[in-house]
């Protein structure tokens, strides 16, 4: 019986997507449905998909594309979206450029579905942290503009947020579903920062979340990520939790 959607969103990730839906463990296929969110790839992304499709017809697998890109935001409310309507008990995103384990996925699904706060709340959402582990980051290459960046802004997070994080910047995030229910999609934002949108709308209407550190993996991709962009609207979502604008 199923209780996770999985949206992977994918954007010029032929080269990855593979390998990224081969890592999911079989525990994981088995209590899933998974879905491919193309957002106007300019490679073969979808001959990726294809070939995987083709190669295990019994998974629980499907593909959706934006014809032209949307943005990373477009993509997320469109996972979110469908996984609400699946209603499932838990929403997954892992990204299809190989940055995020999909190996781990069972033992995220695991944490969030039976961990229990000291209160004894149940997390709403769960995120893979690269920094709980000390040095993890710069082991996994992650380039130096973007520790120092994250640890900056981190630091910022965690002066206004109540619960404390060591990596609010991770895509790799699993939802009770419960949690995303009540939100209006349409209003969040249609950028990078969802993520953190979705975090900081969690803490400031206090629900509980949590992080499990994940390994960092950077092997010179290209990232469609504008950090200066992205550092502003972060800034933006900061101020908008300090003053409780949600």
């Amino acid at each position: 019986m199923a209780d996770t959607f999985i949206f992977i969103p994918a954007y010029n990730v032929e080269k990855t997507l593979g390998g990224v839906l081969s890592a999911i463990p079989q525990s994981v296929w088995d209590r899933s449905r998974v879905l491919v969110i193309d957002d106007g790839s300019l490679d073969d992304t979808r001959g990726a998909y294809e070939k995987f499709a083709r190669a295990y017809p019994e998974l629980p697998l499907s593909y959706f594309r934006f014809e032209k890109n949307r943005g990373y935001g477009a993509v997320v409310k469109k996972g979110i979206a469908d996984g609400i309507a699946e209603n499932l008990k838990f929403v997954a995103c892992l990204h299809g450029d190989g940055q995020y384990p999909a190996n781990l996925l069972d033992k995220f699904i695991d944490h969030l579905e039976n961990y229990r706060k000291p209160s004894g709340v149940k997390l709403a959402l769960l995120q893979g942290s690269r920094h709980a582990s000390r040095g993890g980051a710069k082991a996994g290459n992650m380039p130096l503009h973007k520790r120092l960046g994250g640890a900056f802004l981190t630091g910022l997070e965690n002066l206004v947020f109540r619960q404390k994080l060591t990596d609010r910047h991770s895509g790799f995030i699993l939802y009770r579903t419960s949690f995303l229910r009540k939100e209006n999609l349409k209003k969040l934002s249609p950028s990078f920062d969802i993520d953190l949108e979705l975090i900081s709308i969690a803490d400031a209407r206090r629900y509980a979340v949590g992080e499990l550190p994940i390994p960092t993996v950077y092997a010179g991709e290209v990232s469609n990520l504008n950090v200066v962009d992205y550092g502003l609207r972060c800034l933006r979502q900061i101020w908008r939790r300090l003053w409780m604008k949600y």
